[in-house]
Order: C-alpha cells, then sequence, then structure tokens
C-alpha cells in the first residue's frame, strides 16, 4: 500500500502529487523587490525536490509591505517579469507534476527592517528605513519603530495591493496562494488581541479582529481564475496569555474555508518577542491537529515546524493529525529531501534522467555510493 505521504491530495481544481510542500522561506536576496539569479539557482534546486508543491517566499504586496530591503515583491512590472523568468526555469527542471505556489504578504510593524544574518534589528536612520504600519499604533517590541494604525484608506490601499499582487501572480502562473495569515505579520496584527487594540469594527471581538483578514481573502478569492486554489498561513498559537488560541486559528480556519480556501498551513508565534515555544520535533503538529478536528471537512490542513524524518511525516498523516506536511530547513539541508523520503518510505520516485545515476535500479553503482556495498 503507496504511504499516505506519496498519494495526490486535491485543493480545490488542483492536483498535487504528493503531500510534501516546502514551506515558503524569506531568501533577502531581492533589489526592490526584484528577483536575481539566487532566487533562479534556489527555486530550480527546489523544484527539483520530490515537493508536490513548492512555495516561493513571503512576497511584499507593496514596497512599505517587505520586511527588509532585501525581500520579494509583487508590486511592480519589473518584478513581476524578473519573477516570470525565474518560475519558467524553474518549471523547465521541475519533476512531472510538480505545482508552485506563491505565499502574499504585508509585514505591517515588522517591516524596515535588517535581514536577520545582518541583525534583524529595525533599521536604522542611515539605512534607508521606511514608515510601518499596523492595526494600531503598538510597536514590535521596545526600540522598534512606532507603526501607523491603518486608516479606512489604509486598509483599502492594502486590500487592492493584494488584489493585484493576485493578479499578477496568475499572469505568472502559479497554481496556488498562501496568504500569510501568522509569524507576527500585518494580518496577525489585526487577529491578535496582543496587537490589535482597536475600538472600531476591525477591533476588539474575534468576529471584529477576523474583519480585514476575511476582507482581504474575499478580495483575492474575487479575482483568482478557476484553475488556481488559495488557502492561508494561520497562528495556532502565540505561546503568550491573551493571545491568539488554538480555537481561535480553528475559527479563523472555518471562515476562511466558507469564503472558498481549500487549505491552511498551521504554525505559530511571531508576533512578539517574548513568546517561548518548545523546539522541538512537531512542536507545532498539535494545533494542526486541533484545527483539522475543528475546522470539519473539506478543508486540507498543514503541518509544519521541525518535522524532519520520512516517518514521522507519514505518522502524523496516519493519525489523522494533518493532511499534508510542509518542511522548509530540512529542504535547505537536503534539497532532494523528497526523494530520500520515497526511498525510506519503498516509493518509486522520478527522477531527472540526468541525475539518473542516482538511482540504483538505473546505475548500479548508485548504491555503492550511497554506502550499501
Amino acid at each position: 500500500m503507496t504511504p499516505r505521504l506519496f498519494t495526490p491530495l486535491q485543493l480545490g481544481p488542483v492536483t498535487l502529487p504528493n503531500r510534501i510542500a516546502v514551506a515558503p522561506m524569506c531568501q533577502y536576496a531581492a533589489a526592490d523587490g526584484v528577483m536575481g539569479d539566487w532566487h533562479l539557482q534556489h527555486l530550480m534546486n527546489l523544484a527539483m525536490s520530490g515537493a508536490g508543491l513548492v512555495t516561493v517566499e513571503a512576497t511584499g504586496v507593496e514596497r512599505r509591505g517587505r520586511i527588509t530591503h532585501g525581500c520579494v515583491g509583487l508590486y511592480s512590472d519589473e518584478a513581476e517579469a524578473a519573477m516570470k523568468r525565474v518560475m519558467d526555469a524553474a518549471r523547465a527542471v521541475a519533476l512531472p507534476d510538480t505545482r508552485f505556489a506563491i505565499q502574499l504578504a504585508h509585514a505591517g510593524r515588522k517591516a524596515s527592517t535588517q535581514p536577520p544574518f545582518d541583525g534583524g534589528k529595525p533599521l536604522g536612520p542611515a539605512e534607508d528605513p521606511w514608515p510601518t504600519v499596523s492595526a494600531s499604533a503598538l510597536p514590535f517590541a521596545e526600540g522598534w519603530h512606532t507603526p501607523s494604525a491603518l486608516d479606512a484608506e489604509g486598509m483599502a490601499r492594502v486590500k487592492a495591493a493584494f488584489v493585484t499582487a493576485a493578479e499578477r501572480a496568475a499572469r505568472i502562473g502559479f497554481e496556488v496562494i498562501e496568504l500569510h495569515m501568522t509569524h507576527g505579520y500585518l494580518m496577525a496584527q489585526f487577529l491578535s488581541p496582543l496587537s490589535n487594540r482597536r475600538a472600531d469594527a476591525y477591533g476588539g471581538s474575534l468576529e471584529n479582529r477576523m474583519r480585514f483578514p476575511l476582507e482581504v481573502a474575499e478580495a483575492v478569492a474575487a479575482v483568482l481564475p478557476a484553475r488556481m486554489a488559495w488557502g492561508g498561513r494561520v497562528t495556532g498559537s502565540e505561546w503568550l496569555d491573551g493571545g491568539i488560541t488554538p480555537d481561535e486559528a480553528a475559527a479563523l480556519a472555518r471562515e476562511l474555508k466558507a469564503r472558498g480556501a481549500s487549505f491552511v498551513c498551521v504554525s505559530s508565534g511571531g508576533n512578539s518577542p517574548l513568546s517561548r515555544f518548545p523546539v522541538e520535533k512537531g512542536y507545532q503538529v498539535p494545533f494542526a491537529a486541533h484545527v483539522r478536528r475543528e475546522a470539519g471537512e473539506g478543508l486540507a490542513v498543514r503541518a509544519v515546524g521541525l518535522i524532519v524524518d520520512p516517518h514521522d511525516a507519514e505518522a502524523i498523516l496516519e493519525r489523522g493529525e494533518a493532511d499534508w506536511i510542509a518542511l522548509g530547513r530540512a529542504f535547505l539541508d537536503d534539497p532532494r529531501w523528497g526523494w530520500r523520503a520515497a526511498e525510506k518510505l519503498g516509493v518509486a520516485h522520478a527522477f531527472p534522467p540526468r541525475y539518473a545515476r542516482v538511482a540504483p535500479k538505473v546505475w548500479p553503482g548508485a548504491a555503492w555510493l550511497r554506502g550499501a556495498g
């Protein structure tokens, strides 16, 4: 019997060949949102990874929505053309039936910062900082830029930017769009009572805090062609008292499903530097399991977070804790993780013909190279 990890998964109109996804991972290598040769090699490499879905990193829908100067954006014709060049190349080398997604995002109050490898701090006066926005005028932490609270005009601008970016993504040829609603970025800032202190229709109750993210989701869904699927990455917990809870994550998942979402990916944290969480294998899986139970049928729930061993991934699916699995660091460590997973679980899988010498059945010497002979 085929392991569940290697069975197809349906996301609305899109069929994935297996239940493995490459999670979106920021590379901080763009120039004013424009992808370059780093992204070319990075995504061509991941296209051959054996994952059924490869997700492009968090992509700013407007210039001020980038986390750093190096973040990818999709707010200009130049950025769209550069991304199309990269994605056309990735598709040209991809394994059969590999699908591609893009994560559309706005950093909100966590924008205008240095890349993590340069310190990750807010940009100083000499580093070309830009004004930040959020649900409320509360900085992410002491010493960070104080954002402006978005008014009706600002929310309309951001929503329109998400719509335009989604239209650009459709033209590029993506099959799936993921809306970034976690890790403390703008939509999570509206969702969390820790960062949303508004007294209007967009603050207070969970219904109100969900209002703007759901308006964005509805606007994006309305412009997508019928061939595309969409969903969101949501917060299972903020690891802080008074923050987003698993029950709230499930409520958001249900509302997204009601608006046509095909999936959610359940992550956690990111909205405060005070969060403390256990860095251990599968630490976020219980949140995915909770959302899957509470959201009901018809929504593919994805688990993510230190899931490295294929047997662990398969066990999560077998226990019904999630419908599919996303990996990030594991694919950076081993860009052929999908190949290894198939071999460990006893599944035949495709190789690019020019790399087939690593397959023992095709090239007998491969067994010796793998230490089997």
